[in-house]
């Protein structure tokens, strides 16, 4: 039986040890995902934190056979095998956030941030 292929749209980022969590994120979703691609990274400053350092974002598209629900689940399965906690000190080791599926929008605040606006275009 053929499933249907969802076309997505994740968001990465990580304010800790930036571009080895983004690069350990990246090796993970290509095992997860089929025909993906990745937008370049870019450094932004950090918003609603305590914490000053900056985060390297990017911007992933893909086609997977998993529902959106199961998706989400498997995005916060592997923040966490990649060190993510919710810690107090506001470390995010990488955050996985599903912003599209087929014509489904997520995240709809974090459309209007100029890095994604700058990312959606490579994609």
């Amino acid at each position: 039986m053929n499933q249907r292929q969802h076309s997505i749209i994740i968001s990465l980022a990580s304010n800790y040890d930036q571009q080895g969590n983004l690069a350990k994120a990246r090796e993970q979703l290509e095992v997860l995902l089929s025909d993906i691609q990745f937008t370049k990274e870019l450094w932004t400053q950090p918003v609603n934190s305590h914490r000053q350092e900056p985060y390297l974002n990017q911007l992933c598209q893909a086609t997977t056979n998993l529902g959106a629900n199961l998706l989400s689940e498997v995005l916060k399965e592997l923040e966490k095998r990649l060190g993510r906690t919710h810690n107090e000190e506001g470390i995010v080791t990488i955050d996985l956030d599903l912003m599209a599926y087929d014509d489904q929008r997520y995240h709809l605040k974090d459309w209007d941030r100029s890095y994604i606006k700058d990312l959606i275009n490579e994609l």
